[in-house]
């Protein structure tokens, strides 16, 4: 077997996977999981190569570095791993199972359906606990709006870098476009921050992952305004946010699938924000809309991402049908 053989039709059988299978508990409590790894190795170089007393041009020179060492770490292990599994039986199914393992479609929704669960059944302050899971601002500033708009921006954004990115670079490079994607992800959550500490070193790091989340942003976009059409929703006022309100955004790439949410909900996203650091004054993205959220708002969200997931695989098979 060619070792990018087939690669779209392993990419839909991980979709299909991860939506059915997830992320079980019982396996990861056994075995360390690839972003557990990645962490791992992220924190050594952070240890070693960003320490206080290097001057600010080594710490950001020594980032770059960093961060090409997770790449090239990062592509070898998914290239050997994808090569050895492609002369074993049923190679594609399990080159599908390592795939799954980095696509997170049923535990992104897992966590925001818990979010809406306890707002409807257990009340605020299970709510702002089962939210600070998924969302770096303080819950103790969070009423339930606010609970509500917090859990739905998160719902957003990480359908575009936690489910449509992965799955783009696995279609495009196989499992080393994987495992790179989801190093530099990974590198960006815990070095990529403007803060005294992380601002030189976790520089590139950052700057690469806007890059390589560019293409599936857009995606992203699109098919929640598609999904929107599907599901009879104001495709049309979710186009038009994204158009209008999607560019005013603090990062390059989450205004697209945050604006589109909120114009196919109606409601009005991000806005002021309380973080444990510090607080942000950003303007409300669809700010005609409701900002009064509640749990059936989180639950549309929900219904718009999984019509979304269902689309993407729709045109991967497309795809693979055509190629």
């Amino acid at each position: 077997m060619l070792l990018f053989e087939h690669t779209l039709w392993i990419v839909l059988l991980a979709i299909l996977l991860d939506a059915v299978i997830g992320d079980p508990d019982w396996l990861w409590s056994r075995l360390p999981h690839p972003v557990t790894l990645i962490g791992k190795l992220i924190s050594f170089m952070d240890r070693t190569y960003n320490k206080p007393e290097f001057q600010r041009s080594v710490r950001k020179t020594n980032g770059i570095f960093a961060l090409v060492a997770l790449l090239i770490c990062a592509a070898l292990a998914g290239f050997i791993l994808q090569a050895g599994l492609s002369y074993l039986p049923f190679a594609d199914v399990l080159i599908a199972l390592v795939g799954m393992t980095l696509i997170a479609q049923k535990s992104l929704y897992q966590h925001v359906a818990r979010v809406r669960d306890a707002l409807r059944y257990s009340g605020l302050t299970e709510a702002r606990k089962q939210v600070s899971m998924i969302v770096g601002r303080n819950p103790d500033y969070l009423d339930e709006a606010g609970v509500s708009r917090a859990a739905i921006e998160s719902c957003s954004e990480n359908f575009s870098d936690g489910i449509v990115a992965p799955i783009f670079w696995f279609a495009v490079l196989g499992l080393p476009g994987l495992f790179m994607y989801k190093s530099v992800n990974t590198a960006d959550s815990m070095i990529g921050h403007k803060n005294e500490i992380y601002q030189d070193f976790g520089w590139a790091s950052a700057r690469f992952d806007d890059l390589i989340n560019l293409p599936a942003s857009r995606l992203s976009g699109l098919l929640i305004v598609l999904a929107a059409l599907v599901s009879r929703r104001p495709y049309k006022a979710a186009t038009e946010t994204i158009l209008r309100e999607a560019k005013n955004h603090r990062s390059p790439n989450a205004g697209w699938p945050e604006a589109a949410m909120a114009g196919a909900l109606g409601v009005a996203l991000a806005g002021p924000r309380q973080y444990a650091e510090y607080s942000v004054d950003d303007p409300f993205m669809n700010a005609e809309g409701r900002k009064e959220a509640n749990a059936d708002d989180i639950d549309s969200a929900l219904k718009l991402i999984a019509i979304s997931c269902t689309l993407l695989g729709l045109f991967i098979a497309a795809a693979a049908l055509i190629l």
